[in-house]
């Protein structure tokens, strides 16, 4: 009986061996193919592009160079540009502040009906569901492009774009927190005689409003990136105007802008950071 199990667990390894020696097998295989197709698309690059990309990895320092020594050369004279362009920054944080606000409030709502935990009805959990896989599956910028045609330019389009997908993935997010919640207490309040409304209220959203405010506290950082892409479009506000000073080369101006931009990024960050860790019990900073 011991030959008999000893064999069987030579057996077990050897076959454990052999499947890591093809695994190994196919992960090198794997690299080589990856190794080989950016290879190639190197070399046809190479040969198609009017720029070759190894001039353009010469070049590559050139423009940072030329921000740097332009903010230089406009000595003191550069921090008067950083307050020239700190309300185009304003309007760029208040459009994602009001987008991320109202898809907030609408995801919080169109979550409930994506749950399956709180809607017995199948048909409107996958129509709810279906609808935010919609509103999630088309970037920002393009949303944003096929409004201004629509509409012309300005900070409208960009609001509606902007709120559209912070409905679809803040909705998506909020539903599955819902879905993983703690139904004792809503059986609860079932039991007690309490309507739909109310079991959501009083023992769903305690549970879950700390996540919904963390979320929607890191979609607003997202939301103000994606406010400033979208004024290289025309949707107005600090990325129209780096837009317009990088065409005209303003290398003072621009190093300006960059330099709000990562301020506001770098302060939201630690903002956002520090209000999760108290909304949802983390570690302080």
């Amino acid at each position: 009986m011991a030959t008999t199990t000893a064999n069987s667990v030579d057996i077990y390894l050897e076959r454990l061996h052999a499947q890591a020696k093809t695994r190994a097998l196919y992960t090198f295989i794997s690299i080589g193919a990856i190794v080989f197709v950016i290879t190639s698309g190197v070399i046809f690059s190479e040969e198609q592009n009017a720029g070759s990309l190894s001039r353009g990895l010469e070049q590559f320092w050139d423009f940072p160079v030329d921000l740097f020594s332009g903010a230089w050369a406009a000595g003191w004279d550069w921090f008067g540009l950083v307050g020239v362009y700190t309300p185009e920054l304003f309007r760029t944080i208040n459009l994602a502040l009001f987008s991320t606000a109202l898809g907030f409030i609408c995801a919080v709502f169109l979550s409930l009906f994506a749950s399956a935990n709180l809607i017995s009805n199948a048909w409107v959990v996958s129509f709810s569901r279906r609808t935010l896989d919609v509103l999630r599956s088309f970037p920002e910028l393009v949303i944003a492009i096929a409004l201004l045609f629509l509409m012309g330019k300005g900070e409208l389009p960009a609001l509606i774009a902007i709120w559209l997908h912070t409905v679809g993935a803040l909705g998506k997010l909020f539903s599955e927190a819902v879905e993983n919640c703690d139904m004792k207490p809503v059986e609860g309040l079932q039991s007690a005689g309490a309507g739909w409304w109310q079991r959501v209220r009083f023992g769903v959203l305690p549970q879950v409003l700390p996540l919904f405010f963390s979320y929607g506290i890191l979609r607003l950082e997202i939301n103000v990136r994606a406010s400033t892409i979208l004024g290289f479009v025309g949707a107005g506000g600090i990325g129209e105007a780096l837009k317009t000073n990088i065409s005209w080369s303003y290398e003072p101006d621009i190093m300006a802008i960059m330099a709000l931009l990562v301020i506001t990024i770098t302060a939201l960050d630690y903002l956002s950071t520090y209000i999760r860790n108290k909304l949802i019990g983390g570690i302080q900073l």
